[in-house]
């Protein structure tokens, strides 16, 4: 298969961009460029005592209507950088596939990551060393088709993490209306994990209102669940696809250092 082509540059007119947000942008300047790509937001729903298990303390479980959630997120990424710094082609674009729930601390809800997946062993050194965030290596491999995207990925590890899938939109673009399940499921600034010392933390990101829409998903492998030692079944409950996003972020702070 042959990587999805690149897409354009990066939109920093986004930082101007400001009214949507649930909070205001930190005052540290933000440090780091990424554009998501071609994503499929898939999303099922979980036993919250068997999440509340798999998630540190220092986080309360953001349930909508009573109930847990967990995505499993395919997309590429590109534009990856930081601030001031020249783009470095190999290392600047690759594929990601994140195992994902939702938090919250105080009054900011997040996301909590379970593991994250990506074609760089670069970038999951950098990722694992600077923020102790739970990254993978991966075989991963992106196809931009005519009807949409196949996209493979298998951990180079002994937990047999693996997901195939082709996946496509089905219907037109909409902006998530606050309340809904689509906003509580995407429309979120920042995320949340722990130290190496296991002191908690918060890591701010900014992008504009998610642009999203219904997706269509033949799912042909998926163990990511699984390889977190979390328990879901059948197909998803709820898919959706978003054709890009641009994010910036900031360097995280402990949740001790933070106001709110």
């Amino acid at each position: 298969m042959r990587r999805a082509e690149a897409t354009a540059g990066f939109d920093r007119s986004i930082v101007d961009v400001t009214a949507h947000r649930p909070w205001p942008m930190p005052d540290a300047p933000w440090v780091m460029t990424q554009t998501w790509n071609d994503l499929l937001f898939a999303h099922w729903r979980i036993d919250a005592s068997d999440l509340r298990r798999s998630v540190p303390d220092a986080f309360e479980l953001d349930l909508f209507e009573g109930e847990a959630w967990l995505g499993v997120v395919p997309f590429h990424m590109t534009n990856v950088g930081f601030r001031g710094m020249p783009a470095l082609p190999w290392l600047s674009a690759f594929p990601e596939l994140n195992v994902r729930t939702y938090v919250r601390a105080g009054d900011r809800a997040g996301v909590y990551f379970f593991s994250l997946d990506a074609a760089r062993r670069p970038a999951v050194a950098a990722a694992r060393g600077l923020l102790n965030l739970p990254y993978y290596t991966a075989d991963m491999g992106v196809e931009r088709r005519a009807d949409g995207v196949g996209y493979r990925s298998r951990r180079r590890s002994r937990d047999r993490a693996e997901f195939s899938a082709a996946y496509e939109p089905a219907g037109t673009a909409f902006l998530p209306r606050p309340g809904s399940i689509e906003y509580f499921l995407t429309e979120r600034y920042c995320l949340y994990h722990c130290d190496r010392s296991g002191r908690p933390y918060r890591l701010d990101i900014h992008h504009p209102p998610w642009r999203l829409q219904v997706a269509r998903a033949a799912i042909e492998t998926n163990t990511m669940a699984a390889a977190s030692s979390l328990a879901i079944a059948g197909p998803p409950a709820l898919l959706h696809f978003a054709a890009r996003q641009d994010a910036v972020a900031w360097w995280p702070v402990r949740l001790s250092d933070q106001p709110g």
